[in-house]
């Protein structure tokens, strides 16, 4: 059986791994799936506390967050194609939403 620890160093390699996503790419579609790797490190040492500790509200919590998690994807992907289709770009670097 594997324990809680392995779970948690899997998780934090994932949250680590999407840190350094977000902090240096450039590409807004990268850093949106590095944002959502984050979570989903979140999910999983809260899936494994909940485990850990034979309560299934974790896991009840963690089924929310998902949903959540969908419909954000939802309106993060639909706000980075209408930026596409503003700048033919999807570079962070370039995209300026104050300009007249």
């Amino acid at each position: 059986m594997v324990g809680i620890d392995w779970y948690l160093a899997l998780s934090a390699i994932l949250f680590a791994i999407g840190i350094v996503g977000v902090l240096i790419r450039r590409n807004a579609i990268v850093i949106f799936m590095c944002v959502e790797l984050m979570l989903n490190a979140v999910n999983l040492s809260l899936i494994s506390f909940a485990s850990h500790h034979g309560n299934i509200d974790g896991q009840i919590l963690v089924f929310f967050a998902l949903a959540v998690a969908a419909a954000e994807a939802v309106v993060g992907l639909a706000i980075i194609i209408a930026i596409f289709r503003n700048n033919l770009s999807v570079d962070v670097g370039k995209i300026n939403l104050l300009r007249w």
